[in-house]
């Protein structure tokens, strides 16, 4: 990116500040986090992304180091699958506790209680085996999305390991923990697809409820989401008392990478960093909207790295078990025996 470019976005983006939708006293701000420098400047970068992730749960990325041009080509990447037929897509999907491929109004969130209107494509790497389109089909897909992948797993270590020396452990400790050559690698790339309202979907009902996708926590360590300019959606909760909870809209933009602490980073940090729930809100009003895309990528300790903070709040326990126990919140509709739904 050129240093205009850059001294650009850093201007008009010095804060993002988000009105609550129901009334309150204050606004509030997520942080914008600058990365430019970041080997000389790691100390200053530090101190605010554990400002952030204690105080928030909740902050922003500029000039982080993925091209924009990477981001845009895995989103085409992941709207060219989308737009494959159902039964195209109905070859990939998600394998019975692999929590890999794709599935559509499958998950349920229990602060609603019926499916998020989505559809999502979810790559783990160690459990792709019959689940990439062929190159004939969706030519440069495997490969774009496979490095896209590599980027943000590189751009979250060099976040966790700011963390990890927060927290008083060696500055590779996490990285180690999400060893992408081990099998039991975990951490997923998710691309997700909100549908249309239904007079410009006919094959998707009208759903009765307001939401896309139900209030929830993340249950990984850290997540990186990309959202596309003026589609609108995700909200971060401000105010988590059920009688006085609010809500707060995050603007999207592409130049920005939105990042939030999961539940398995709060218990392994002994509750120092905090994950805050979040939803993903539909439109306001009774008219017709548009679909919406984003793509997270959820850092994930591999299976078997043990989740023990540094102060042993919580007894130790496994990432596999940790996330079997989180993920069975979620309710998958016609699949009783899958446990591990997506988040």
């Amino acid at each position: 990116m050129a240093s205009s470019e850059k001294n650009s976005i850093r201007k008009s983006h010095s804060a993002v500040s988000i009105k609550p939708t129901r009334k309150s006293q204050s606004e509030r701000t997520i942080p914008l986090i600058d990365l430019s420098n970041f080997s000389r400047r790691r100390a200053e970068i530090s101190e605010q992304l554990w400002d952030a992730a204690t105080n928030y749960g909740f902050f922003q990325l500029v000039n982080h180091g993925i091209p924009i041009k990477d981001i845009d080509f895995a989103f085409i990447q992941g709207s060219r699958f989308f737009d494959l037929t159902e039964s195209e897509k109905a070859k990939f999907s998600l394998l019975k506790f692999k929590n890999a491929g794709w599935e559509s109004r499958k998950q349920v969130r229990s602060s609603t209680g019926v499916a998020d209107q989505k559809e999502s494509y979810q790559i783990i790497q160690p459990r792709m085996r019959g689940l990439w389109p062929e190159e004939s089909q969706l030519p440069g897909f495997k490969r774009q999305l496979l490095a896209f992948e590599k980027s943000c797993w590189f751009l979250s270590m060099q976040l966790m390991g700011c963390f990890a020396e927060k927290l008083g452990l060696q500055k590779d400790f996490f990285a180690q923990a999400h060893n992408p050559e081990q099998s039991d690698y975990q951490s997923t790339l998710r691309l997700l697809h909100y549908y249309a309202s239904s007079d410009k979907n006919p094959k998707v009902s009208q759903p009765k409820h307001q939401w896309w996708a139900g209030a929830h926590t993340d249950y990984n360590c850290l997540t990186l989401l990309f959202q596309r300019n003026h589609q609108r959606g995700l909200e971060i909760c401000c105010e988590e008392k059920q009688e006085t909870r609010t809500w707060a809209p995050v603007a999207p933009d592409e130049g920005l990478i939105t990042c939030n602490i999961g539940d398995m980073l709060m218990r392994w940090s002994d509750d120092k960093l905090r994950s805050t729930p979040h939803r993903v809100a539909m439109p306001e009003g009774s008219g017709s909207f548009d679909d919406r895309h984003s793509m997270a990528f959820f850092c994930q300790a591999n299976g078997r790295q043990t989740i023990y903070g540094p102060e042993g709040k919580y007894p130790p326990i496994s990432a596999k078990e940790f996330l079997k126990k989180r993920l069975a919140t979620n309710s998958p509709i016609s699949s009783p025996n899958n446990s591990q739904k997506t988040q």
